[in-house]
Order: C-alpha cells, then sequence, then structure tokens
C-alpha cells in the first residue's frame, strides 16, 4: 500500500512519464532540425545543446514558472494562473513551441478531468492553455512539494530530448543514457536557480533553439511535431 509519505513521489512519477497521454514524445523542440543542419551530430553536442538550454531556458523561464502556477493553484488564485500563463507562453519564441504548450495543455487538463482532480473542471480553460499549468494544478492536489515538481518536470524534460535525439542522430541506447545521467547532475542546480528567482530576473533567450523550431516548421521530412 502507498504510504502517506510516499505517495506524493509516486503521483509525481505519474504525472512525468513519458507513457502519459499528452503526446510529450512526438516533439524534438528543434532537434530534428539541429540534426539535419549538421549541428547535432555526436552525443556531445547533444549533451551541450540540452545542457545549455536546462541552465538557461529552464532555470530561468519554465521552472520559476512552474513554481508560481503551483503557488497559485494552490491558493485558488485563477488571475495570478492566468498571468502567469501568459507569461509563459510570451516566452516560448515559435508558433511551434507555443502550439506545442496548448496542445499539451489540452491533453493534459482534459486527463486531469478523467482522474477526477478535485477543481480541474472548473479550471480547465485555464490549464487547456498550457501543460505546464496542469502539472503544477496536480502537483497543488497532489501535495507535491514544489521543489520536487520542478525537479521532475525538468527530469521529464531532459528525457525527452534525449530520446528524441537517439532517434533523430541517432545515437545507441546506451549512448543516449549516459548522456541523460550526466545532464541529470546539472537539475538540483537548475532548480535551485529557479527557487531563488526573483520575478524580475525571470527570462532567457535561446537564439540557436528559435531558430532550429521555426527551420522545423518547414522542414521536408520529419518524424517530430516541433
Amino acid at each position: 500500500m502507498a504510504t502517506a509519505t510516499n505517495l506524493p513521489l509516486l503521483r509525481l512519477l505519474q504525472l512525468t512519464s513519458p507513457s502519459l497521454p499528452v503526446g510529450g514524445f512526438t516533439y524534438s523542440q528543434g532537434i530534428e532540425w539541429a540534426v539535419e543542419a549538421g549541428w547535432l551530430r555526436t552525443a556531445a553536442d547533444l549533451e551541450a545543446w540540452v545542457g545549455d538550454q536546462l541552465g538557461s531556458a529552464l532555470a530561468r523561464v519554465d521552472l520559476p514558472l512552474l513554481v508560481r502556477m503551483q503557488s497559485a493553484a494552490g491558493a485558488l488564485d485563477a488571475a495570478a494562473m492566468a498571468n502567469t500563463i501568459d507569461r509563459l507562453i510570451a516566452a516560448r519564441e515559435t508558433a511551434e513551441l507555443r502550439l506545442e504548450e496548448a496542445n499539451r495543455g489540452r491533453a493534459l487538463a482534459d486527463l486531469l478531468i478523467a482522474w477526477d482532480l478535485p477543481g480541474a473542471r472548473d479550471w480547465r480553460g485555464l490549464l487547456a492553455r498550457s501543460g505546464s499549468a496542469g502539472l503544477a494544478f496536480a502537483a497543488s492536489v497532489w501535495q507535491i512539494e514544489p521543489q520536487a515538481a520542478a525537479a521532475g518536470y525538468a527530469w521529464s524534460w531532459v528525457e525527452t530530448l534525449v530520446l528524441a535525439a537517439v532517434k533523430c542522430v541517432p545515437l545507441g541506447q546506451t549512448q543516449g543514457q549516459q548522456v541523460l545521467a550526466r545532464l541529470a547532475a546539472l537539475i538540483p542546480d537548475a532548480v535551485a536557480t529557479a527557487l531563488a528567482l526573483p520575478d524580475e530576473d525571470i527570462g532567457a533567450s535561446c537564439a540557436a533553439l528559435a531558430i532550429a523550431s521555426s527551420a522545423h516548421e518547414t522542414q521536408y521530412t520529419r518524424l517530430f511535431r516541433s
């Protein structure tokens, strides 16, 4: 039986699992184009690409805003949630990245309702705008600590990109797992940065990601949606 101490952890694992039916595995966030352009050819290239975004976009945009979304959900503050979602979407630099946020948001919002999560139906309009909002809402209801929720989000994001690269570089599974292990070691620092970041310092620009994502919109052949 799940105990009071391990149930939040189990819920977090469920929320961040790639088997969750929100379509996360169908996105590469520009990696597919970066591979075709010759930017990513090796495991070292991949590690540098993902690690750079982890320390910038994740640590300084996604994770601090995720923490604020969870706080808004816990306070039942719909206005604060809406404002934070607006800020996250504004930080998505391409149409593909904004569409991904919305698609995953709608899928997760419907899943939270299917789970009978208290309040999910009332908040669906908000949660459907952002996958991060749905995760933050569920983390609040399930009493997952914000630090743990942020770490779980970061892990899921890193794993998704590494698995995408394994398919399209391609890399061997062992190489992928080695990269994943090294990147995982960077997550605690990224979470610590996010938790300490004041509102006025939230923001980052990832020019290479924006270029790759934009170019992927018209890539001739592709495996991933973005």
